[in-house]
This record gives C-alpha cells, structure tokens and sequence, in this order.
C-alpha cells in the first residue's frame, strides 16, 4: 500500500482500519474504486452503502429465517465436529506420546528382520554347503573307523586336519567340540598303537609302528625308546609267563630258547629303529644319555634269566645239557656287547658244588646209618675176593663187597661222581676235594664210633674183621675216590689251568685228599706197615704214593719176606727225607705261590675260568653206565 493510499485512509478512517483489511484485495480495490469516483458520486456513495447494507441485512434476515434448522444443524454440527476436533488433538497428543515407542519397535522389527534374513541366508549356504558339512560333521566318526581297522597313517592325517580346521575356526562351539573328540580319539590310537607292539612282529611291522609313533609327535626321543622296550618287554614276558612251572626241565628248557630268540629279535628292532652311535644329534638333550635306557633294559633282562635259572637249575636233571644251551645263549650276546657268561658261570658253579655236597652229605648220613645196624660177629671171610690192592681202573675194588657200609657209601660216591661227570666246573674241584676229605673223615670217625660201642662184646675175629674193615677204608676206597677225583679233575689240566706244578696242587691239597687226616680217627687200629704207609703217602707225591698203595710188599695180607717188607719201607723213608728238603728249598719260594694261589682263589678268577668247565676227557664213558653195573650191592 502506498504513501497516498494510506492518506485516504486516513482521511476516511480517522480512527484506522483494522489489519484485515489493510491486507484484504477488495478493500484496496474499493479504495481504488473511491478514488475514481466524482464528487457526486462520492457524495452518493454514503446513502448508497447504506442501502446495501440494509439491503444485505435484510437478505440474511431472509436467508436465516428461511434456513434456521440448517444454521442449527451446522452448528449442532461445528460443536460435534469442534468435539470430536478436541478429540482428534487428545487422540494426536497420544499418537505423538507413542511415537518414540513405535519407531523403537519398528527398528527392532528390522532388526529382527535382518536376523532372520541372515539365518535364511546361512540356512541355504547350509543346505548349499551341506556335503562338506556332513564330512566335517562326521570326522569323529571316520577316525573311530581308522582305529578299529587299523588305518594309522589316515587316521594321523585327519588329526593334522582337525588341529588344523580347529586353529582357524576353534571360536564356533561344534568344530571345537569335534576337535575334542578327534583328540580323545587321537590319544586313544598313541595307546592302540603303542599295544600294537606287543605282539609277535616283524621288522618292518615295528619300523612302522614306530615311525607312527615318531609322526605322532606324541614322545620325546627317550621316552619313545622307553615305550617301545616297554611295550616289546610285556610281550615277552607274556611268552615266559606262559611256561609250564611243574617241570624244571621244560620250564628252563623253553625260557632259554624263547629268551634268546626273542630277545635278539628285540635288540635287532631297537637298533634299527634308534641309533647309538651317533654321539649329537640336532634337537636332543645332551644331559640324557639314551643309549643307557637300552643297556639297562637289557642288563635287567638278563638278571631276571638269571634268576629263572638260578631257581630251576637245582631241579634239572641233565645240567650239562642246559650249560651248552646257556653258554650259546650267552655268547651269542656277544655279538651285540652282552656276553654275560661270567655272570652265569657263578650260578651253575654254586648249583653244582650244592648238589654235589647233597648227594655226599646224603652218602655220609646213610653210612652212618648202616653202621648202627653193622655187625662183626659171626662175619665169615671171604676167599673168594682178589686180595690186589692195585686201584687202576673206574671199577670199584670187590674187597669193599665185604663190609656192606663201604660198599653202599662206595655206591653212593659213584652216583655223585657220575653226575659230576658231565659237567665239571674247575671251581669245583676244590670244594669237592674237601667235601670228600670231611666226608671220609666221618666215616672213619663213624668206624671209631662202632669200635668203641662193640669193642668189648669183640672175639679174636671180631677183631681180626675190624681191622680188616679199617684196611678196607684205607688200602682201597681212600684210594678208589682219590683215583675219580683226578678222573674228574685231572691234575695235569688243573696245574696247566691254574699255572702251577704237579707238586703245588699236592702240598695245596688242590685234588689231593689227605690221608693221614681223614685215617687219624682209626689210626690205632691199622697194622704198623699201614700206619705207616698212610704217613708216607700224606709226604709223597702222587705217583710214588700210588706205587706205595697200590703195591702189595706192605699190606698185611703179603707173603713177601720181612726182609723185603724192611728194604721197601727203608727206601721209602728215604724218599720221605728226600721230600722234606726239597720241602726247606721251596720254603724259599712259599710266597711266591702263596701269591698266585690267592690270585686264583679270588672270586674274580673263579668266574673267569670256570666257565671253560675243563670237562674231564680221562674218565671213560663207561663210569656212567659200568660203574652203575659194577655197584657192590
């Protein structure tokens, strides 16, 4: 509105006009209208407005008496309508107040929307993807099937595959909960593998085995030795364990043949699946010496064979026959460092020397039995008996028929000396030595013992007999035994072995039996030229005091002449002078030999040499079979 619009308003309207109508189009166009008109017309206008104005008035007064029930209704209708407005906004006021809350669940819907759409999704890429799933799924399963059909390589394969599906994917529940069962079942198959190698099994069954074992990555290098020896060791055990006990026989029999072949067998598999001799080896432990594991394993195999045999040897009763199965079993150790037939020596030395000292302790205690129950009287003699005292053969002399007690203790020798026989240990031959020196002595002691008792109660034969008794012992079966030991153990063989003279062993009683300590208890009761002869031989080496023995010229029963008898006894009390200086001239060199006997006597040389057995060749076969044909009673 202009500058000269708003002066005619002004000039009209003194008082203003209303902002509606400063705004309003048809009040400028009436204003525009005004300023067109003449006086007259302006003068004219007031009346003529006012006319229209009644003019309106009275229309609208018209229109509304004519139309009163549609003004009422349109205004019951502007009040319903201005309600249920009021309404509305309350309802709207409501609807905004809830705003917020929708739009949350709205974007929840979404998001749950998403999740379901990305599970659809994942739910076909499942059903894509559902083979290799299913092979996944189904590892645990498959590794159990290579266990039980023994498929180890392709069940290793599939534990690498399993660690490897677990280092990547470990987060999601089911693969880490296949990985487990694949590493349960993964060390159940290091035991199955591990009780596969006990069993019977070639070389390279265990080369496999064991090198499954090394893929596995399941033991260091010492520890894996260790399982194998473990495991190899439970199978033989097994095998031994498994040996009829009621027969010593079969018992040591078997284990020597099954402890030899299998345990070779072993030794051959350790070494060729774990090397020695390489000093350093990349990724092993200086500090732990491996080679020992196998070297102790093998010296306690040893120690507890023997042991077995230790405990079954008192009871075989062919020991030669077990001694060459021992010694091929020991020798042939040899070849792999394990020669231990200086260890077994010992034990077959200790079982010999025992069951010889049983079988003469058990002759000893039958002798002294049957003299409770000897008798001299009425005892006839015997012409009919050879009266040579020659003891140059293994046949008992018959002059011991007589006296029944020497007789069965002569049998009773013999059967120790046969089983002697075969296999004769040199350590042995001292103790037997002794073993016969006590054990004559008690005989002769049991002889005093029967004298005493019977003495009074004698006659003139009574006594002659006695005498003729004691004779027996000391003219026949003392000589009979010395002749078998130097059978057994021939001086010349044990003096070649210990290093020594004939004369040595004889003054060391090394074989040699002493007479005059065994006959001492009966001295009293032999003839001068008896008593004498047993101090003689006690001096003289063996040779002349055999010729002494064996000679008849000083025997009671000999018919050569006093002269004769006078010159013998001279000439062999002139050897006797003859020995006792030689005797002061090796005094000189006693220590000397002192030495070496003691070297010998020690323990250390007793098991060195007594596995060469020197197995006496002198005694013909026929001491086992003629001797038992020829037994005096």
């Amino acid at each position: 509105m202009d500058l000269d619009t708003e002066k005619v308003i002004n000039l009209v309207f003194p008082q203003g006009i209303s902002e509606v109508w400063k705004n309003s189009s048809k009040f400028a166009q009436y204003l525009s209208k005004l300023g067109g008109f003449d006086v007259d017309q302006l003068t004219k206008e007031p009346d003529h407005l006012s006319d229209e104005r009644k003019s309106v008035l009275e229309t609208t007064q018209e229109l509304v008496f004519g139309n009163y029930k549609t003004f009422i209704s349109t205004a019951e209708s502007s009040r319903e309508i201005f309600k249920q407005f009021n309404e509305t906004e309350i309802r709207l006021d409501r609807l905004v107040q809830k705003i917020p809350e929708f739009v949350e669940k709205c974007q929840t819907f979404c998001d749950t929307s998403k999740d379901i759409s990305t599970r659809r999704r994942i739910n076909s890429l499942t059903l894509t993807r559902n083979a290799e799933l299913l092979e996944v799924l189904e590892m645990p399963q498959l590794m159990e099937s290579c266990l039980r059909s023994n498929q180890y390589n392709e069940a290793l394969e599939l534990s690498q595959y399993a660690r490897q599906l677990g280092a990547k994917h470990g987060d999601i529940p089911i693969i880490a909960s296949i990985v487990a069962e694949i590493e349960s079942s993964w060390s159940g198959m290091v035991g199955q593998v591990v009780g596969s190698l006990r069993g019977d099994l070639p070389l390279p069954r265990c080369l496999q085995l064991v090198g499954l074992l090394r893929s596995m990555d399941a033991f260091t290098e010492p520890e894996l030795r260790i399982k194998f020896l473990q495991a190899r060791d439970s199978w033989l055990q097994s095998l031994l364990n498994d040996i009829p006990k009621e027969d010593p026989n079969l018992h040591i029999t078997k284990t020597i043949e099954l402890s030899r072949i299998h345990l070779f067998n072993i030794i051959t598999q350790y070494r060729a699946m774990f090397n020695d001799d390489e000093l350093i080896i990349p990724g092993r432990d200086p500090n732990i010496n491996e080679s020992a594991i196998f070297y102790h394993w093998l010296d306690e195999k040893i120690t507890q064979f023997l042991t077995t045999l230790e405990q079954d040897l008192p009871g075989v009763t062919s020991i030669d026959s077990i001694l060459g199965q021992c010694t091929y079993f020991g020798l042939s150790f040899g070849r792999v460092g394990a020669d231990f037939t200086g260890r077994m020596s010992d034990i077959f030395v200790r079982i010999i020397g025992d069951r010889l000292e049983l079988a003469i302790r058990r002759t000893t205690r039958k002798f002294e039995k049957d003299m409770e129950t000897f008798t001299l009287i009425n005892k006839p003699q015997r012409t009919d008996i050879k009266s040579d005292t020659a003891v140059k053969s293994e046949i008992p002399p018959e002059q011991l028929v007589e006296f029944y007690p020497l007789a069965e203790y002569c049998n009773g020798l013999i059967s120790a000396f046969n089983e002697l026989r075969p296999c004769a240990p040199v350590a042995v031959s001292t103790m037997c030595t002794k073993l016969l020196q006590e054990s004559l002595h008690s005989v002769a002691k049991a002889m005093l013992i029967f004298y005493k008792q019977e003495q009074q109660a004698f006659a003139a034969v009574e006594r002659d007999n006695m005498i003729r008794f004691a004779e027996c012992l000391s003219e026949y079966l003392i000589p009979y035994v010395q002749y078998c030991i130097h059978a057994i153990f021939p001086p010349n063989q044990i003096s070649m072995h210990l290093g020594i003279s004939e004369i040595v062993l004889q003054q060391e009683g090394i074989t040699y039996l002493d007479y005059k300590s065994i006959l001492e208890p009966i001295l009293f009761l032999l003839p001068p030229t008896a008593s004498l002869k047993a101090t003689i031989v006690s001096k003289l080496p063996l040779s002349t005091a055999q010729d002494i023995l064996d000679s008849t010229q000083i025997s009671t029963n000999s018919d050569n002449s006093a002269k004769e008898e006078e010159a013998i006894i001279t000439m062999s009390m002139q050897k006797v002078e003859i020995i006792d200086n030689k005797e002061i001239i090796e005094n000189n060199t006693k220590d000397e030999r002192s030495q070496i006997l003691n070297e010998v006597s020690t323990e250390e040389d007793i098991e060195k040499n007594s596995m060469q057995l020197l197995l006496s060749e002198n005694i013909p076969a026929s001491i086992n079979s003629d001797l038992k044909q020829d037994k005096l009673l």
